[in-house]
């Protein structure tokens, strides 16, 4: 009798355990570490970059009345690209690979040079999955004349043991030809190039010619000449530092992809404006750094400097800010997107996975995503969840922000404010900037029915100081000072 009662409360724990894990959610997180990787479509004379794009992705485990866990021990996450199968005829860099990279045999078909292809897949590698050298192409296999450079990879997680599977995500795998020598109009031809070296002792004018191996380069792990030659980010620069307008993108555009890809399509660009000078320099200031000692794609613009965001908004100490983590061990690039492609992005493809995750494009700002329940400590940045009600239905005659109560506060104050739809729905941004002019809180960012609404900012991680509650929806923008006395 004792073991069939044993029996029972077994089985009835069971059945409550496997209730309580089918309530558990997973948020899968996927980018590409960089907004575009380039590649040269021809090999047989001059080589800049091979066919090879990474992927990142992290698994995020939601249980009610628990916090967020970043797994991976156990899980496995396939990625594919849709409507790309094959590189082998896109691109003849299968034919020429063993000789430019000195390989001991040759690469087999529509494999890179890391042993990826174009399905499989991603490595395990702690808090985080990744795949390296996903030898892809910018032609998709119903079009192999038009570039396609902002095409979807597909990934999918599951469960290692039962192969079930727990969710998917999609976003942006960037790759552009759009880098030649040639197409820019700066060079009649690749074999001029060549020719060019022709006082280099031993130097192959025939190709094909790995610019890299002489000319030292980081992205590609190549020491190359440093006296002579040197890198090859400095001599690219230096040689062409003449070509004017020196602070116009499109100058950037004959080797960056480029005039038809226009690879910087990132919320700097497009809400503020900015260019390839404005973080890195003309030419001739890319040059004279390298000379001055910095190292080309390892030493690159701070988001974390005094001239950008500030130190609350700083990457890891002696990483770039694709590679690092912060909130609750989560990549930066997880939650803004890519260099060069920090959403919201002018390509509606960067914007797929934030819009599916939380309703709406940009940063993925909304706790709740990863949260089952508002976090009660600071979130990233130090910024704290703050809620928002509707306190009345009724459709006021205009949009309108009244000011903060109390004002001056210490440390939460209430901020109200009216919202008149024009199609059922708007979308609503009410966001905290200091004196400086940073952002350090988001108070909304979704999409709001009319009525009467109210925010509560809590400020108790913050200093004593003037700060700027601005609300936007649609063509309208509103200002509110509010001080916070401590």
């Amino acid at each position: 009798m004792k073991s069939i009662k044993f029996l029972t409360i077994l089985s009835i724990l069971f059945a409550f355990s496997v209730t309580l894990n089918s309530q558990d959610q997973y948020i899968l997180l996927g980018w590409n570490d960089l907004g575009m990787h380039c590649a040269n479509r021809y090999f047989s004379k001059v080589v800049v970059l091979p066919p090879y794009n990474n992927i990142y992705a992290q698994l995020i485990k939601k249980s009610p009345g628990m916090l967020p866990q970043v797994i991976s021990a156990g899980y496995k996450i396939e990625y594919s690209i849709p409507g790309n199968t094959y590189s082998v005829g896109k691109t003849d860099f299968w034919t020429y690979a063993q000789q430019i990279f000195g390989l001991p045999n040759p690469l087999p078909q529509n494999i890179g040079l890391t042993g990826k292809g174009l399905t499989g897949e991603l490595d395990n590698s702690g808090n985080y999955f990744k795949a390296d050298g996903i030898p892809v192409t910018p032609f998709q296999d119903n079009n192999l004349i038009s570039e396609n450079p902002y095409q979807l990879f597909h990934l999918v997680a599951k469960n290692s043991a039962t192969n079930t599977v727990l969710t998917y995500t999609d976003n942006v795998i960037p790759v552009s030809n759009e880098i030649g020598c040639v197409q820019s109009g700066c060079h009649s031809s690749e074999q001029s190039i060549l020719n060019g070296h022709e006082s280099v002792p031993g130097f192959n004018t025939n190709g094909p010619v790995l610019c890299a191996s002489c000319h030292g380069s980081a992205a590609l792990g190549t020491t190359g000449d440093t006296i002579e030659a040197k890198k090859l980010s400095f001599r690219i620069h230096d040689k062409h530092k003449f070509i004017t307008p020196t602070n116009s993108i499109a100058t950037c555009y004959k080797c960056h992809p480029g005039p038809n890809t226009q690879c910087l399509r990132d919320v700097m660009n497009q809400n503020f404006s900015m260019t390839c000078q404005n973080c890195h320099g003309t030419m001739q200031t890319v040059a004279n750094s390298i000379q001055q000692g910095r190292r080309p794609w390892l030493d690159e613009p701070s988001c974390g400097s005094i001239s950008c965001h500030g130190s609350n908004y700083a990457e890891e100490p002696g990483k770039l800010f694709r590679l690092s983590k912060g909130h609750g061990g989560l990549f930066c690039s997880s939650c803004h997107g890519s260099p060069h492609a920090i959403v919201p992005s002018r390509v509606s493809n960067d914007n797929l996975q934030n819009m599916r995750l939380q309703g709406h494009i940009g940063t993925l700002s909304d706790c709740l995503v990863c949260h089952s329940t508002p976090p009660s400590g600071p979130g990233p940045h130090g910024i704290m969840y703050s809620g928002i009600s509707n306190i009345n239905n009724q459709i006021p005659e205009k949009f309108k922000l009244y000011q903060n109560y109390p004002n001056p506060f210490n440390p939460s104050t209430k901020i109200k404010f009216d919202i008149r739809a024009k199609s059922g729905r708007e979308h609503v941004t009410m966001k905290v900037y200091n004196i400086l002019g940073n952002e350090v809180a988001t108070l909304v960012n979704e999409e709001l029915s009319s009525g009467t609404y109210e925010a509560v900012w809590n400020a108790e991680n913050f200093s004593s100081g003037t700060y700027f509650c601005i609300i936007r929806t649609g063509n309208y923008i509103e200002t509110n000072r509010m001080v916070l006395m401590k």
